[in-house]
């Protein structure tokens, strides 16, 4: 069976930086639902339309195709007493509201000092090309429920 819209895809991969670093790769294979449905990098999955299993895809990400261009205006600086006295750590993350907006964002916390807390809004690969190495390991027929709610659901029915 090929990839085709409303199929389950399952693909092992590999995300490597433009300095051959691995980023992140899947011992287990990690399934979507293909279509347009928002599972996995527009990119990616054209470039996986029509493939079968065994086929290995190799997909150069541009920043603007996988998790954007990196955004100063997402980096702010905080007083220290905004946050909780317990410790706080480079690393740290937290949701908040972005300026002037009501969508919440996932912060990382950069930099601490005694009186401030430097956070960044945007994605740890902001910014960078990517190169996403994938093998297919199964195609399926979607299932309805799999359709109705727009994503692959596991082995056991539905998991959210």
């Amino acid at each position: 069976m090929n990839i085709a819209k409303n199929t389950v895809v399952s693909i092992r991969y590999e995300l490597r930086n433009s300095d051959g670093e691995v980023l992140e790769n899947s011992e287990d294979a990690v399934s979507y639902l293909h279509g347009g449905y928002d599972g996995i990098f527009p990119t990616v999955e054209e470039a996986l339309q029509g493939k079968a299993v065994g086929e290995v895809c190799e997909i150069t990400l541009e920043p603007d195709h996988a998790f954007g261009e990196y955004d100063a205006d997402l980096v702010r600086i905080e007083p220290r007493n905004q946050f909780p006295d317990d410790k706080l750590e480079v690393g740290m993350q937290f949701e908040g509201a972005s300026d002037g907006e009501d969508e919440w964002i996932l912060y990382t916390v950069t930099d601490v000092t005694d009186d401030k807390v430097v956070v960044d809004g945007n994605h740890p690969l902001a910014g960078q090309r990517l190169l996403f190495k994938c093998e297919v390991t199964e195609v399926r027929p979607a299932t309805e429920d799999e359709i109705a709610h727009e994503h692959a659901h596991g082995e056991h029915g539905h998991q959210h």
